[in-house]
């Protein structure tokens, strides 16, 4: 039996053997949420407004003054902020963050692995990240764990998922990427992601930190193999992200009409010239290089921290200097990396403001703009109509990003109109 098959046999049998984990959730028809600060999402903060929930969707948005005699149920939030759920673009369900995750993942068997999956994207929904783009996997297993959640037969994430990342031989991701060399062959890898259920396509444009014996600087794809790869994601439908950290590797995915760049470690005002003309979205991911330096001396492969510790510095001034100069951004951690656990993911907000980005940036850059990014119209935002995904924090976030970045600063957490309960 191919792997493909075997995930989607082991999909059948997924929601009897991950009803017993934590989490749950309250159906609350009718709710209006009162009492305290709105950010929308888009940059504006609204004092003394509700917010009403209908079924999964936000009904209503106004003075408070508005809901005067409204008698149903009610949720107070005074002394807080009722913000969009946060929404991850590059995270790795089958990965733990432990010190190697690789060679943890090459010792689970494929139920292993859906449960872990399943647990990460649990721990995940229970931090305020109501959506997440996974953005590479093994054999399809997280395929199970997507499934399940986004059809509301388990609790969790919004999922967006890219199957296996498509790379070139020897390149970054080969442990579990799709191999292909050349455009015939790209262009076959394309395909069998799209047909296996990809939403996304991820292409590696460079080599990266986690693999040996490749240097990040180093382009790997061609601009004609990238152009390939998009032009067939964009036929049918899908976004494309490229793992892309050295400057070529950076243009050849821009210039080749990706529509993020993931990481951007060594940027260059010709890459973020390019990108600024397209428009491409950049997913800095500061939690991947933070948290290795961080826990450098704690067991992580030497291969990664020596290159970690080479990059850092170099990663933080290219998130600057593209941010300065206007660019587009979408909040992406990279979950799974070493000690870059799921269920941390909101730290990512902490490292963005500890750059200079204020913090009105750093809240939409990690719900409206991610949400936009991922083609979902419906979420992202606090407003008439679209899915009632809610973070309700203590404090006001714009005074203090704390109150999202710290997770003890949480209150409470609505999936599709779903109070979510933690056990």
């Amino acid at each position: 039996m191919s792997c493909l098959a075997f995930a989607e046999k082991l999909n059948m049998y997924v929601p009897f053997v991950i009803v017993k984990l934590s989490l749950t959730k309250k159906q609350l028809m009718k709710t209006l949420y009162s009492g305290g600060l709105v950010f929308d999402g888009s940059g504006n903060l609204l004092e003394n407004h509700g917010v009403l929930i209908d079924g999964e969707r936000i009904s209503s948005i106004a003075p408070i003054g508005e809901f005067e005699g409204y008698s149903g149920e009610k949720i107070d939030t005074s002394g807080g902020t009722l913000l969009p759920g946060l929404i991850d673009c590059h995270v790795h369900l089958v990965y733990c963050g432990e010190a190697d995750p690789k060679s943890s993942l090459l010792k689970s068997s494929p139920g292993q692995i859906v449960m872990n999956a399943f647990e990460n994207a649990q721990k995940t929904l229970s931090s305020g990240v109501t959506s997440i783009r996974d953005l590479g996997g093994r054999d399809y297993l997280e395929f199970a764990v997507r499934d399940a959640c986004n059809s509301g037969r388990q609790l969790g994430p919004t999922i967006m998922a890219a199957g296996r990342m498509i790379c070139m031989t020897g390149g970054h991701g080969n442990a579990f990427g799709r191999i292909a060399d050349g455009p015939d062959e790209v262009l076959k890898a394309v395909r069998e992601q799209i047909h296996a259920g990809s939403d996304v396509i991820k292409l590696m444009a460079t080599g990266g930190v986690m693999t040996p014996r490749v240097n990040p600087e180093d382009a790997h794809y061609t601009e004609e193999e990238l152009r390939v790869g998009v032009d067939e994601g964009h036929r049918f439908n899908r976004t494309c992200a490229s793992h892309a950290q050295g400057a070529a590797g950076i243009l050849n995915a821009v210039r080749a009409g990706m529509d993020s760049i993931e990481h951007g470690i060594f940027m260059t005002q010709e890459c973020l010239d390019a990108m600024l003309e397209k428009g491409t979205y950049l997913v800095p991911t500061l939690a991947a290089v933070n948290n290795i330096f961080i826990n450098r001396d704690n067991g992580i492969p030497d291969f990664i921290v020596e290159k970690t510790i080479r990059v850092r510095e170099r990663h933080h001034q290219s998130i600057k200097m593209f941010y300065e100069a206007g660019g587009k951004i979408a909040m992406g951690t990279d979950a799974g990396t070493p000690f870059n656990v799921h269920g941390d993911n909101c730290q990512e907000l902490q490292y963005m403001a500890d750059l200079g980005i204020s913090n009105s940036d750093v809240l939409k850059i990690s719900t409206a703009n991610a949400a936009d990014l991922m083609a979902m119209e419906d979420r992202g935002q606090i407003r008439e109509g679209a899915f009632a995904d809610m973070l309700i924090v203590s404090g006001n976030p714009l005074e203090d990003i704390s109150a999202v970045a710290d997770r003890g600063n949480h209150r409470s957490v609505v999936k599709n109109g779903s109070l979510v309960q933690f056990n």
